[in-house]
Parts: C-alpha cells; sequence; structure tokens
C-alpha cells in the first residue's frame, strides 16, 4: 500500500520569554491505511484523532518542543497508546510546558519505517537545541518544522535559539537535498528545497 500524507491545521496559542501568540499549526500524518506517525501534537486532539483515523500510530514524532508543538502530546500520547519521541538536546524546553513527563529519544540519523516509507531524523538545531526535520526520500518530502519555510530560517530572536546555528542547519542538512524536495512546515504554505536554496545569502545579509 502506498504511504501519504495527510495534512491539518490546528489554532492556539504559543507562549515563550513572558509572551503568548495566537498561532496556527500544520499537523501531519505520514503512513497508509493501516499504519502511520503524526508529526507534532498542537492545541486539539480530537481533530489529530480525527485525521489518524484507525490507523495504528507507532509514534508522536516532535520536530522540537516549543509548547504550540508539543502541548497536547501526552494526552494524544495516552489517547493513541504511542510514544513521543523527541531530540534529548530538548529536554530542557519540553520541561518548560510538560515537567517530569517522559518521552523517548530520537536521534540524529535515525530512520523510522512507517507505512511502507521511511523517515529519516535530521537533527537541525538553532530554533531550539533539539530541532529535527524528517526527510521521506520516497515521498520526495521533507517536514521541516519550525526550521526552514518558505522565506527563509525559522525565528531565533528568543530563549534557546541562535541564528548562525540555524542558518549550518539549514545550509548543511536541508538545501543538500534533491532541490524537487517539498519542504512541509510547522506553520503556514509549502516550498521546494530548490525554490529556497538561491537566497541563503539573503538570509545571511538580513541576520533572520
Amino acid at each position: 500500500m502506498t504511504a501519504r500524507v495527510d495534512h491539518l491545521t490546528t489554532t492556539g496559542t504559543f507562549s515563550l520569554d513572558g509572551q503568548t501568540f495566537d498561532v496556527e499549526n500544520n499537523v501531519w500524518v505520514v503512513g497508509d491505511d493501516d499504519e502511520c506517525v503524526v508529526l507534532d501534537a498542537p492545541h486539539d486532539v480530537e481533530a489529530i484523532v480525527a485525521a489518524v483515523g484507525e490507523r495504528d500510530v507507532l509514534a508522536i514524532v516532535c520536530t522540537h518542543a516549543h509548547d504550540d508543538h508539543v502541548r497536547r502530546a501526552p494526552e494524544l500520547a495516552e489517547r493513541l497508546d504511542a510514544p513521543v519521541l523527541l531530540h534529548p538536546a530538548d529536554r530542557p524546553v519540553w520541561e518548560l510546558t510538560h515537567p517530569g513527563v517522559p518521552t523517548v529519544d530520537l536521534h540524529d540519523g535515525e530512520v523510522l519505517d512507517v507505512g511502507g516509507t521511511t523517515l529519516h531524523v535530521l537533527h537541525t538545531p538553532g530554533h531550539t537545541p533539539g530541532a529535527v526535520c524528517l526527510h521521506a526520500p520516497e515521498l520526495e518530502t521533507v517536514f521541516t518544522g519550525d526550521t526552514l519555510f518558505q522565506g527563509g530560517p525559522g525565528a531565533t530572536g528568543r530563549s534557546f535559539s541562535d541564528f548562525p546555528t540555524i542558518v549550518a542547519s539549514i545550509r548543511d542538512r536541508l538545501l543538500t537535498l534533491p532541490p524537487g524536495t517539498r519542504v512541509l512546515t510547522g506553520h503556514g504554505g509549502s516550498t521546494t528545497i530548490g525554490d529556497e536554496a538561491p537566497h541563503l545569502q539573503e538570509w545571511l545579509d538580513r541576520g533572520h
């Protein structure tokens, strides 16, 4: 059975450094009719459960631990009987929202097999220390969370973030992917590696 990508959006808030903002998050569900993984768990458990349907959920994969991406992760994990996977470098960020709640470590180079396709874990620090992207070569797609968007890098003006680090991650781990690779992001619209790669120097010049 052919793997596919299902998409939904949820709305809520993002809070960090004493400020709160309204946000709309993308949730990506990757798999086939029998099994899947869920990428991020923001805002709305019922909407995500509905998108999954009757499928076996192998994991809830956190692209990073900002609260708008993980706020519902423990509840969703219980509902779906699935582990929450998080890069260990993001534990300090996770603890801001879910102190003492365990996760399963997700490591650079790890490969997740689901629904006849593979997701390759790319550690891409910068937006947060443990941010990851998931490259699905068979689907010609990379899920970038808040690391790369249409128009440039994710934000780095808050705690735990660093602009030179995120640019290095994008340059070395993402822009080396095939130009036709779809970039499916944590917020907003999609793009491709080929559309973003020519603008690296512009991002460096503007500093964000």
